[in-house]
């Protein structure tokens, strides 16, 4: 017990009496600090992905009403992420890869995959290639982006999206609607929020530190299909843990993430 005050800033005292009465033990242990304000920006991702754009993960669509009540364990998934040539997608910046992965009947289906590059009409700045490692004349003459989300729509169609940071992507998905002709309006999962659903005490939920936790290995981080891969495992691995708070349906799990702490911030 002593360690343990001790460990904590404390001291324990120890008064005797007399034999005919109890001794005295008294404990000191120092207030707790005010909370600190949370850097946001260096909790969610990584230096390529500071940023929470105001997409609304937990719109109400039909079909996430209609799969309200389904057990997440029975649900088909659609793991995505996406390269981009910056972080602004309101600002001009563009998708130049997108990479995705199956998730059936709680298994990550390796075989069923999306991996496209995209031709993004513009430069890639100099500063993000070191990031994804996606060169210009990678991309040249790779279909555009009209082309390559109607294809991935197909792939994700009936199925739940999951992804880390998934605002950030869905943003730019959500920006492509008027010049692609599609939407993609099934209900989102973020692993960033359910990661913070069930370790709330961890200082970090950035894709590499949850992977970490759950001892997944990274391979090809910053590229579309190496972090879509990464985060297909890591939700796997989210699964049990949120069965064990009771959260078993769909929209149970939506409905948890959204009272979470990030999924009010703001950048």
């Amino acid at each position: 017990m002593r360690d343990v005050v001790e460990r904590h800033g404390g001291s324990v005292l120890v008064r005797t009496r007399a034999r005919s009465s109890p001794g005295l033990f008294r404990f000191l242990l120092p207030l707790a600090s005010p909370p600190e304000q949370l850097d946001a920006a260096g909790l969610v991702r990584s230096d390529s992905r500071p940023e929470y754009y105001d997409f609304d993960l937990f719109q109400a669509s039909s079909q996430a009403r209609e799969l309200a009540d389904r057990k997440l364990s029975e649900l088909s998934y659609t793991v995505f992420d996406t390269e981009t040539t910056g972080l602004d997608p309101s600002n001009g910046d563009e998708i130049i890869q997108i990479g995705a992965v199956r998730i059936v009947n709680g298994k990550l289906l390796r075989q069923e995959s999306f991996e496209q590059l995209v031709d993004p009409g513009r430069d890639i700045p100099a500063a993000s290639i070191p990031i994804h490692g996606i060169q210009p004349e990678m991309v040249r003459g790779q279909p555009t982006i009209d082309k390559v989300l109607p294809a991935f729509h197909a792939f994700a169609e009936d199925t739940v999206l999951v992804a880390h940071n998934a605002a950030f992507d869905m943003r730019f998905l959500q920006l492509k609607e008027p010049q692609t002709g599609v939407r993609f309006d099934q209900p989102v999962l973020d692993t960033l929020l359910l990661s913070a659903l069930v370790h709330p005490s961890q200082e970090s939920h950035r894709l590499e530190a949850i992977a970490e936790r759950f001892n997944v290995t990274v391979m090809g981080r910053h590229t579309a299909m190496g972090d879509a891969m990464v985060t297909a495992e890591v939700f796997l691995r989210l699964l049990p843990l949120l069965a064990e708070k009771g959260i078993h349906t769909l929209g149970q799990a939506r409905d948890a993430a959204q009272k979470t702490y990030y999924a009010r911030l703001k950048y």
